[in-house]
């Protein structure tokens, strides 16, 4: 496959669909992996650069679930859900383990791949790690905060913390999500009081009056705004 070609991960233990799905995909300009569990999931996920991941809940060998915080608890790979499985607390769960979309069984292939295009798009911009408007500066790739042009010192949990809000702009992010994830990367605090301290010295740092970037969703988490 080219160096510079998308390549999508497809998830799906029947077969058929599976084939369906790459080739279709593959018609449209994508690399494509199929997986029939999660363990081979696992293996194509590690050996092969993967820019996006098609998901089922039901596997053989276990849930979609766990196999989607798996991936971003290793790198902040796009994951959307395809399954029958359309429960309001099915599709709650999606979205809490962090998946970017959550799309039943039957679904149109047209729109699942402009999905699948707009995401792309989108994770190849904010992957830069890059924020810009004006008032605040963000460089991640430098560790680089500055805010009306004067570097801004932020410690490296406040690092951890804008790392995950810029992945995921304009999303919620549950308190537990930002906890496991603030985890497994290293940090120091694990509740939710700590990190409720760690978000407001932040937003002290990086706000003012008329600048607002981090909202609190009382009850749920906390979404970059910016």
């Amino acid at each position: 496959m080219r160096r510079d070609m998308q390549n999508i991960l497809v998830v799906e233990d029947d077969h058929d669909l599976n084939q369906a799905i790459c080739y279709s995909l593959k018609k449209s300009g994508y690399g494509t992996y199929g997986a029939e569990s999660a363990e081979s999931g696992r293996t194509e996920f590690l050996r092969n650069r993967i820019d996006l991941v098609l998901l089922d809940v039901n596997l053989p060998d276990g849930e979609g679930f766990s196999f989607c915080r798996w991936i971003k608890s290793r790198k902040e790979t796009p994951v959307i859900y395809l399954t029958a499985r359309d429960m309001e607390e099915d599709v709650l769960t999606g979205y809490e383990s962090g998946a970017e979309d959550y799309i039943t069984k039957p679904f149109s292939m047209k729109i699942l791949s402009r999905k699948i295009d707009v995401i792309l798009k989108r994770t190849v911009l904010v992957s830069q790690l890059i924020f810009e408007d004006g008032y605040l500066s963000i460089d991640m790739d430098n560790v680089k905060v500055s805010v009306k042009g004067r570097e801004c010192s932020v410690t490296p949990t406040e690092c951890r913390l804008l790392r995950q809000f810029l992945l995921n702009r304009g999303q919620l992010l549950t308190y537990d999500l930002l906890l496991e994830r603030l985890w497994d990367s290293g940090s120091q605090f694990v509740d939710r009081h700590a990190l409720a301290v760690n978000i407001n010295r932040l937003r002290g740092k990086i706000e003012d009056e008329t600048h607002k970037y981090i909202s609190n969703v009382y009850g749920m988490g906390y979404q970059w705004i910016g």
